[in-house]
């Protein structure tokens, strides 16, 4: 990319529209834009009355022709290097929202000297001026496709810096560090050690257990970028066809009465209180001799093992033998140390109170077994979010975040006390202006790769191995981290992340 040439783009989405914003960067900007625009009483703007950041409204029109006709009325403003978008000159022109008129003045700009924009120029080109660092630069384009509340307040928290400041913190820490350990190369005859292991081991610690938060955070953050994905499983003709047909207000899966009539999953989107869900319609789970059927219900064990929800269906009309039973084949592909479940129990305007009084206490029973066996499985380890004991209050917290709601998925009521559930299930998914997640793969396997690298220096120090193997794997961690923000980058990444803007950012 040549820093001395001016770029032109139409910024707004294509089609007919109220009104088009066109967008030139670059030296030349306010000159070729004061060749084709003129004031309402015809006279020219001199590019030395020009003043910053003000809207001037006028005409754009046509040079060539002696007549010089009026190609549209419009209102242009200009920007000042340093200050604009992209650090360069800038000037933004809004016309009119017809085709033709974007098409005719963007003509007119590139027989003045302008060239079309590339995707995402404006953008490489304030990454390049240090307006933005590369991770924010990714935060705008993260911004302009965002569809909820949710991923709103992570692109515009990345756009801040909130993410970029955090790692040059956790940069400016190991490089200080590796400084001190090649440090260290130069007086290496003399035998000096100029970086106290007991720090160092305490600084790699705190360094690590940082990448590996973000990393960590990329789970939540992939899924509220992408939906939270919630699955919905049950045997045959427990009612999860209807249950999504119900969220989602339209008939997208086929309901029967015939058993496995569901056979593949089915996936649709659905915002609630600010936060976008991907709900998953699973096969019915029963024991089938039927081969596309069975491909199907090992489909549903997959997707419960991906998602962030389970919502568990039971047929409330059944015995409540036979409820218990479908609960506790849906528990045991559950991992509730890890995954938030809703047992629903359909149907429940065929059920009796003697029935429903006496299966709560069979749920508490149940999640309590349920919840000593997880821990038992995962060899004791249970997360932060689940460090409770099997007593008192804190069992009483524990089965509140695995809560069971009695409905008819026909009724609308019912349906929108589960959806009151699921927002409940993931009020830790709720995102403030400070919260940091990682939703870009890109900085996910990069942090991945920083901290493979540490582990190298912890276990390199384990070993006494030299301080020159240690700063190799610092410098290694170094660029890895450096890689997220732009700090070592080269043509090939930045073309594939601008490649994917729109070509007016």
């Amino acid at each position: 990319m040549s820093r001395n040439d001016t770029i032109c783009a139409v910024s707004t989405a294509s089609g007919v529209g109220a009104i088009a914003v066109i967008r030139l960067s670059g030296m030349e900007s306010h000159k070729i834009a004061l060749h084709i625009f003129r004031k309402k009483n015809g006279n020219p703007l001199d590019i030395n009355d020009i003043k910053a950041n003000k809207a001037y409204f006028g005409e754009i029109f046509d040079p060539i022709p002696d007549d010089k006709p009026m190609v549209d009325e419009v209102l242009i403003t200009f920007f000042k290097a340093p200050h604009s978008y992209t650090g360069e000159d800038s000037v933004e022109i809004s016309c009119h929202g017809s085709v033709f008129v974007q098409q005719k003045i963007m003509e007119l700009l590139c027989v003045r000297g302008c060239r079309l924009a590339e995707p995402g120029e404006f953008s490489k080109r304030a990454f390049i001026y240090d307006k933005m660092d590369l991770a924010q630069a990714e935060a705008v384009a993260d911004l302009i496709a965002s569809q909820n509340e949710a991923e709103h307040r992570i692109a515009v928290n990345q756009l801040k810096g909130g993410f970029s400041n955090e790692l040059r913190a956790l940069r400016a820490q190991l490089v200080d560090l590796t400084s001190l350990l090649e440090l260290e190369l130069d007086f290496s005859e003399e035998d000096v050690e100029f970086a106290d292991r007991t720090k160092l081991y305490d600084l790699l610690g705190k360094a690590m257990t940082h990448i590996g938060k973000l990393s960590d955070s990329f789970r939540l953050g992939n899924a509220i970028k992408n939906g939270i994905p919630v699955a919905i499983v049950g045997e045959t003709n427990t009612g999860k066809s209807t249950l999504l047909n119900a969220i989602l207000g339209e008939d997208r899966a086929i309901v029967s009465d015939i058993a496995g009539t569901t056979r593949d999953t089915i996936e649709e989107t659905f915002n609630i209180e600010g936060t976008l869900y991907r709900f998953i319609d699973t096969a019915g789970i029963r024991e089938t001799s039927e081969t596309i059927e069975k491909i199907g219900i090992e489909r549903t064990f997959k997707k419960i093992a991906e998602a962030d929800i389970v919502i568990g269906m039971v047929d409330g009309s059944k015995s409540m033998q036979a409820i218990v039973k479908a609960w506790k084949n849906i528990v045991s592909h559950v991992n509730i140390l890890t995954q938030k479940l809703l047992l629903v129990i359909n149907k429940s305007d065929l059920m009796d109170a003697a029935t429903m009084f006496s299966l709560n206490d069979d749920y508490i029973y149940l999640m309590k077994s349920t919840y000593e066996k997880n821990i038992e499985r995962n060899g004791g380890y249970m997360t932060d979010e689940y460090q409770y004991s099997i007593t008192g209050r804190d069992l009483h917290d524990m089965i509140n975040l695995m809560q069971f709601n009695y409905m008819s998925a026909k009724k609308a009521e019912d349906v929108e006390d589960l959806k009151k559930s699921i927002s409940y299930a993931t009020r830790t998914h709720k995102i403030d202006s400070n919260t940091v997640l990682v939703t870009n793969i890109r900085h996910f396997e990069a942090l991945t790769h920083a901290l493979e690298s540490l582990r190298q220096v912890k276990n390199g120090m384990d070993n006494k191995l030299s301080a020159d193997l240690l700063a190799q794997d610092l410098r290694q961690a170094l660029y890895h981290i450096g890689s997220i923000t732009g700090e070592v980058t080269n043509n090939e990444v930045l073309g594939n992340i601008f490649g994917r803007f729109c070509i007016g950012k």
